[in-house]
């Protein structure tokens, strides 16, 4: 274990952190908010700290082992989240305790977009427009930052990028080197939401929204400069630009690329984790609608239709962005947890599925939903058919046996993580449905929940609050590197 190397890494990670404070600072200046001090101060703190962390150990120069990996993302993760609370804990506005702050930046770095705080609107324009950029760096960003930087900076990346990518896409390169397809996929990245800006901006937003929502809806994050989210706007023809960039946002960005680099759209269909990705949101468009127009719940059709499709993209891509709309009982409504029947708890159910491997979306990820559906149905032939040897195949490609275990086995302990966290929440005097649609949004990086936590989570209580910190961010390291910590062969030579 090159602990002093870990070391190293994360200093000049902090103090290359740091500077992102600058861009909100900017945003006040420009807006005379008055609220550029905060920022500033965070900028000075955090690069004293860093360069403290740092200077000690600055000629540790070797090379990152798969180790080194975990635990430079798990250390990554957990102080770069705790650092991004700084400027939301210095500024007068909003008034934050501790754990409020550093909730608020959790949830932030790993796009999970549930919030603490009751008033968005009237907040300064430079903490609105920092929540969307932590949100944006938390998605892909900050990741592809950190291994397009760390050769630059004698330490090899490649142990990074296979800590953090989930899925199979961990050894498959769009470019001969690291640092090239790290770059490759922070050009996606930004081109897409700078598309996704001006999608926003013609469709009726103002230039700050625009680009406010643009950094949330990549991320598929789902944080808005406003209480009602995108409910605030009334508009059909943002919340259609919205469905677009979520499904873009939960879909493989090296399959963006290639797309990209081979000018041919129909790629897209002939990846068998995007066409499963694309079916189940379909499906799930039409779960929703169905019901919707059969109840006659809004005032006409089409309003179910634009709302239910709505939804269903949001959370299957766990963005978890909102829709305010008039029922046909005359009843304002925002969200989904009004809907009749089981729809409120088919949307919390459907956080589990999540977009594609290699995408910035949460939950657990199309392509381990496809592994466990094929062995499932080959164990059903194997019960008729006992001799026969029926490989699963991933399109028309046969799938190791060892990556077979691998899904199960995160799948189990994915379900056993839920299953504690939410008995934990519980514990803290939270009821049933709150507590399990909270962890079930934590845990999958969506963000909307049932029962106290519909909109904001300012009411639930201080070790909850923690409870929901912890489920963040085992969803965004995907469980294993945060676990992997805690093992004892982790730390044996």
């Amino acid at each position: 274990m090159n602990l002093l190397v870990v070391q190293r890494i994360l200093g000049l990670l902090l103090m290359l952190f740091s500077l992102t404070m600058l861009p909100p600072a900017g945003v006040s200046l420009y807006y005379a908010d008055g609220n550029h001090a905060p920022f500033i101060d965070a900028v000075i703190v955090l690069l004293i700290l860093g360069a403290l962390v740092w200077w000690p150990v600055r000629k540790h120069g070797r090379d990152l082992r798969l180790r080194d990996g975990f635990l430079v993302v798990a250390l990554f993760w957990v102080v770069l989240s705790v650092a991004g609370a700084a400027p939301l804990l210095l500024a007068e506005q909003p008034d934050m305790s501790m754990t409020d702050a550093i909730f608020e930046a959790v949830a932030g770095f790993t796009t999970t977009g549930a919030t603490v705080i009751n008033g968005l609107d009237s907040l300064p324009k430079s903490i609105l427009y920092y929540r969307q950029q932590i949100q944006w760096l938390g998605g892909i960003g900050m990741v592809v930052l950190a291994v397009a930087l760390l050769p630059m900076l004698g330490v090899g990346g490649m142990q990074l990028l296979k800590a953090e990518t989930p899925g199979q896409v961990k050894d498959s390169r769009l470019t001969p080197r690291v640092t090239q397809t790290a770059r490759v996929l922070g050009a996606a990245y930004v081109l897409m939401t700078i598309a996704c800006a001006a999608a926003y901006w013609l469709a009726g937003m103002d230039m700050f929204d625009a680009i406010a929502h643009s950094l949330s809806t990549v991320s598929t994050g789902g944080f808005s400069t406003y209480d009602a989210s995108l409910g605030h706007f009334d508009s059909r023809a943002i919340e259609w630009v919205a469905i677009v960039f979520m499904i873009l946002g939960g879909i493989n960005f090296s399959l963006h690329f290639l797309v990209w680099k081979r000018m041919r759209i129909q790629d897209y269909f002939h990846d068998p984790e995007c066409r499963a990705f694309l079916a189940i949101m379909a499906a799930a468009a039409v779960v929703c609608v169905v019901p919707l127009i059969i109840t006659n719940y809004y005032t006409d059709w089409m309003a179910a239709f634009e709302h239910g499709t709505f939804h269903a993209v949001s959370i299957v891509t766990s963005t978890g962005f909102l829709t305010k709309t008039v029922t046909a009982a005359g009843v304002d409504s925002i969200g989904f947890w009004h809907w009749p029947g089981a729809l409120p708890v088919i949307l919390i159910l459907l956080m589990f599925v999540g977009g594609c491997a290699g995408s910035t979306a949460g939950g657990m990820k199309v392509i381990r939903w496809m592994l466990m559906w094929k062995q499932g149905t080959r164990e059903m032939v194997r019960l008729v058919h006992p001799s026969a040897l029926l490989p699963v195949k991933l399109g028309n490609k046969p799938v190791d046996w060892r990556i077979i275990d691998a899904v199960w086995g995160f799948f189990a302990i994915y379900i056993a993580c839920f299953a504690f966290l939410m008995v934990a929440l519980m514990a803290t005097g939270v009821d049933q449905i709150t507590a399990f649609s909270a962890i079930a949004s934590g845990i999958n990086n969506a963000g909307p929940g049932l029962g106290e936590v519909t909109l904001t989570f300012a009411d639930m209580n201080e070790s909850g609050k923690w409870i929901y910190i912890i489920a963040m961010l085992l969803g965004r390291l995907e469980i294993y590197p945060l676990l992997v910590l805690i093992a004892p062969a982790f730390w044996r030579r």
